[in-house]
């Protein structure tokens, strides 16, 4: 294999209808995607190396069980690292990221940015198909964890995001712990506080039309309590 210049890693977990669509809408974006799969039992693992096998830019990581979004992306940018990429990108496959928006993503780090992060609240930026319930919950989120936090970047629960190489290398990945959607919380905070250039690019966030969401109870709870854990943690000198 080549070494990749762009790896966009790809956590599922029951996404046998939007895998393949997903795929293949990547197909002519200059990148390489990582499919991770943690052992999805409606056989999305097994169509990912069917795909593998047919696309060359598809490459597939099988993790045994079902631990989570953050630490199905840490396995994701080990391996993204490893293989020598010096961009590594992280989305959704239920087409929540428009993977039109890839490109524009690449070319904000490529201008400059450390970190390009897909943004629904900055001028330009929005969701669509979302019910008042998710848009207060996601928005209030992230103005939670702006606010506790101390910082500018309006989309702190994005998961649509570019890094460089350079910026994962920086951070400590082995001490990040958050499971859910306060992983991407925690590791924009880390990139703000290495010192790294977080640039925002709107997007707009579309609900999923395919499958079931993975959002929980639990998920947000996480969310609540570790922002100030993190706080302290920086003011501390731990971060």
């Amino acid at each position: 294999m080549q070494v990749p210049r762009a790896v966009v890693c790809l956590p599922t977990y029951n996404e046998l209808e939007n895998l393949e669509p997903m795929l293949r809408a990547l197909g002519d974006k200059d990148v390489r995607v990582l499919v991770i799969d943690d052992s999805s039992p409606d056989g999305t693992g097994e169509l990912a190396d069917r795909l593998a096998q047919e696309l060359d830019y598809v490459s597939v990581l099988h993790r045994e069980t079902k631990e989570g979004l953050g630490p199905a992306y840490l396995a994701g940018f080990r391996r993204a690292l490893s293989d020598g990429a010096e961009l590594v990108l992280e989305m959704d496959c239920d087409f929540s990221h428009d993977p039109n928006d890839v490109p524009r993503l690449l070319a904000a780090v490529e201008g400059g940015a450390d970190l390009a992060l897909g943004s629904r609240y900055v001028p330009g930026g929005g969701v669509r198909n979302w019910g008042l319930v998710r848009r207060v919950i996601s928005a209030g989120g992230s103005l939670y964890a702006r606010v506790l936090l101390g910082v500018k970047v309006q989309d702190l629960t994005g998961g649509f995001k570019c890094y460089r190489r350079r910026v994962l290398e920086a951070i400590d990945l082995d001490a990040i712990e958050t499971k859910g959607y306060a992983f991407q919380i925690e590791t924009t905070y880390r990139v703000l506080r290495a010192g790294f250039e977080v640039v925002e690019v709107p997007i707009t966030f579309a609900d999923r039309e395919v499958g079931g969401s993975k959002m929980s109870k639990a998920i947000v709870a996480e969310a609540i309590w570790k922002v100030p854990g993190l706080r302290l943690a920086a003011l501390f000198g731990r971060l």
